[in-house]
């Protein structure tokens, strides 16, 4: 017959409790488990810029892992004790006389219950919105914020000056957005290099 620690030691096998697929709780000194995803799990990707996709950073630790919050912290708490903010003798007199004109009309309170499933019913009636199966969602671009804001503005430069005839004027280089690698990816003859980096004095 096995003794107590015996059995003890067999329950708990390191080596069994290190390959099985329960996962622990408190990893990093968290209140809870850890729900960060792995590097095959991740599929956010970030403008690089020049027309490029990167996949995004991975997010940091929080500071105060392993504390537990406080409701008054989250939620707002009462500022008045329970039952001081009463209805005073003018608005209670109100509330009577509302509820006798509701008792003589016949109107009976309907509960919220009730009044869902009859809007359930109502647009059970309606056609639910279809997406159109031809329909394919923009491709990520690849540019950063500031490289779509220069190619709009030089856009809107372009078609200003061939409304008022200036473009004739003007060399390629007046309507450069200067994104890197911008000619070779429209087959342009605009400049690959980017904007200069502004260095802080």
């Amino acid at each position: 017959m096995k003794t107590f620690r015996e059995f003890i030691a067999e329950v708990y096998d390191p080596d069994v409790v290190g390959k099985s697929q329960i996962r622990k709780q408190g990893e990093g000194g968290r209140v809870g488990r850890m729900r960060k995803q792995t590097e095959p799990e991740k599929k956010r990707m970030k403008a690089a810029g020049g027309g490029k996709m990167v996949p995004a950073k991975t997010y940091k630790s929080r500071t105060d892992i392993g504390t537990q919050r406080k409701t008054s912290d989250r939620q707002q708490q009462p500022t008045q004790a329970r039952g001081s903010a009463s209805l005073s003798p003018r608005e209670q007199q109100r509330k009577a006389a509302r509820e006798r004109m509701a008792a003589r009309s016949g109107a009976t309170k309907v509960k919220s219950k009730d009044l869902k499933k009859s809007a359930d019913k109502l647009l059970a009636t309606k056609k639910k919105k279809t997406v159109d199966p031809n329909y394919k969602p923009q491709k990520a671009s690849g540019y950063t914020r500031d490289e779509r804001h220069r190619l709009r503005n030089a856009a809107r430069r372009v078609v200003k000056d061939i409304q008022t005839g200036k473009d004739k004027n003007r060399p390629l280089s007046y309507y450069d957005p200067k994104i890197k690698n911008f000619g070779k990816n429209t087959g342009t003859g605009y400049s690959n290099e980017g904007m200069p980096s502004k260095k802080k004095k």
